[in-house]
């Protein structure tokens, strides 16, 4: 049978854990910059674990006000710093299997050469054992298993591609699919085709292993059980990406 994982960005102050957390194979958890605090990471991952989700953490750019969707140039030293801070918060709370970036971070890793290296260079000397999740085909993927850690390639269930298979800015009106019938649609073409359909209307090659609905998203709940709904249908088992080990 076919599987597939995904995940969700949680303890970012929506509330809606409990709800979300039976749908999904993997959590990425707001570690207190972009979103959280040590008492949400606590319960986010009590929540985890009675569902047997798997939980990573979700570093992010110290931007509250942006929800760290705002880019910001760090040195090495200081975005060193800022992941590392947060991945030991995290682990302060709890056991994580996997590291994702957020927001800016994310894209930001996903094609500068510099920000990848650093990335991968700080989740590795915090624990080479840990996967990293990123965007497929991203710079960043390439660079983390270039060093020997473990990846997992992500798409999006809710966010347009353009005709080179990357994710459209959040700046422009049309980043974000709002209609849950489309979103499902691409889940199900990225799962059993590998493909999305890009804003030019061509059919564009994503290899993921790992699928994101966003906690942010005022839809997500919807989403998430139309989607597990629609996978079911089509005889995909949703399991995390660590079950292909």
């Amino acid at each position: 049978m076919r599987s597939i994982d995904l995940n969700c960005d949680v303890g970012e102050g929506i509330g809606l854990e409990a709800e979300i957390m039976p749908l999904v194979s993997s959590a990425n958890i707001a570690c207190g910059a972009h979103a959280g605090d040590l008492a949400t990471m606590a319960t986010v991952m009590e929540i985890a674990r009675e569902h047997d989700v798997w939980m990573g953490a979700h570093p992010g750019f110290a931007d509250r006000e942006n929800f760290g969707r705002r880019e910001i140039r760090l040195g090495e030293t200081e975005l060193r710093t800022l992941v590392l801070q947060q991945l030991e918060a995290l682990a302060g709370v709890g056991r994580f299997d996997y590291v994702k970036p957020h927001g800016a971070l994310y894209n930001m890793a996903a094609k500068d050469e510099d920000i990848s290296h650093t990335v991968v260079a700080t989740v590795k000397e915090f624990n080479p054992d840990l996967w990293l999740m990123g965007l497929a085909g991203s710079r960043l993927l390439r660079i983390a298993a270039d060093a020997g850690l473990k990846t997992v390639a992500e798409a999006f269930a809710d966010r347009r591609y353009d005709d080179a298979g990357r994710l459209v800015s959040r700046a422009t009106s049309n980043a974000v699919i709002s209609s849950t019938e489309e979103a499902v649609d691409q889940v199900l073409n990225l799962v059993q085709h590998g493909r999305v359909k890009s804003i030019g209307g061509r059919e564009v090659n994503v290899a993921a292993e790992s699928i994101c609905l966003h906690g942010d998203n005022p839809a997500a709940l919807v989403l998430a059980r139309c989607i597990r709904e629609a996978l079911t249908a089509a005889e995909i088992k949703v399991q995390s990406f660590a079950a292909r080990l």
